[in-house]
């Protein structure tokens, strides 16, 4: 199953955002006009707000529109991958175009699932820097989710890092997202099941690529799958080892997994 929507967004990459991302994870703010940005950071840009009458119970713009309403209220971002075919440049212009590439319904241990996988193809400069496949997965409220897998102990770098409500925050602010299980503990923990306020997952995949350039290098392909969720305060571990890089939680279980390539 398939849509004929198309969205097409427009950006001029500002890199003030560009700075605040830099600033949020602890880094010295330095990208200007012109600095190509690092693998991920074009997930502050290219914002589609909607008006409050337009969004959904979790503060996603809801359903029936690009994505399609499957009937299943719980969102979560499952996977990615992406191409890297050229550095995109912070305050240069840019055209991001999404469609529906598939959507998968299926009978899992825990319930009815349906999977969205979108398709976004960024040009700057009439030429195709990135495309992106971005993996959603909808559940029913009353989902029960599968013990989590453990995490690997072999990586060779490793990198401890915490979380706060205001990191949390921050990021959404930043990417506008509205997703309430990262802001809203109420909502988090009572409406959608969750031990606290879930931390990122685009967040941990940008940190994950963070590390994989400092190991290779510019990325040219980056791809990863989300395990497990990782709650505030829970602390968690980045590691590495020979092309693949994932998160490792507290009690050791395995909350995303990735590969890379230079």
């Amino acid at each position: 199953m398939t849509s004929d929507q198309v969205q097409t967004l427009i950006d001029v990459m500002d890199p003030a955002r560009a700075r605040a991302l830099q600033a949020m994870l602890g880094q010295n703010p330095t990208l200007q006009s012109g600095d190509p940005l690092p693998p991920f950071a074009h997930h502050i840009y290219f914002w589609d707000p909607q008006p409050p009458a337009a969004l959904g119970r979790d503060g996603h713009p809801a359903t029936g529109a690009l994505i399609p309403d499957l009937g299943l209220p719980r969102r979560m971002w499952a996977a990615g991958k992406l191409t890297f075919h050229r550095p995109l440049l912070a305050g240069i212009r840019a055209e991001k175009i999404t469609r529906v590439d598939s959507v998968t319904r299926k009978s899992g241990r825990t319930g009815p699932l349906a999977f969205v996988r979108l398709r976004h193809d960024i040009r700057q400069r009439q030429t195709l820097a990135v495309t992106e496949f971005q993996e959603l997965v909808y559940r029913p409220d009353d989902t029960i989710s599968p013990p989590p897998p453990a995490a690997p102990t072999d990586e060779t770098h490793a990198l401890d890092v915490n979380f706060d409500p205001t990191l949390l925050f921050r990021y959404s602010a930043l990417t506008f997202n509205g997703h309430r299980i990262h802001y809203d503990q109420p909502y988090a923990t009572g409406t959608e099941g969750y031990a606290g306020l879930v931390v990122h997952g685009p967040l941990l995949a940008h940190l994950l690529m963070d590390l994989a350039t400092r190991q290779l290098g510019s990325l040219t392909e980056f791809t990863y799958r989300a395990t497990a969720p990782l709650v505030v305060p829970e602390p968690a571990t980045l590691c590495w080892k020979d092309g693949t890089a994932w998160v490792r939680g507290p009690d050791s279980r395995l909350c995303m997994q990735a590969s890379a390539r230079a």
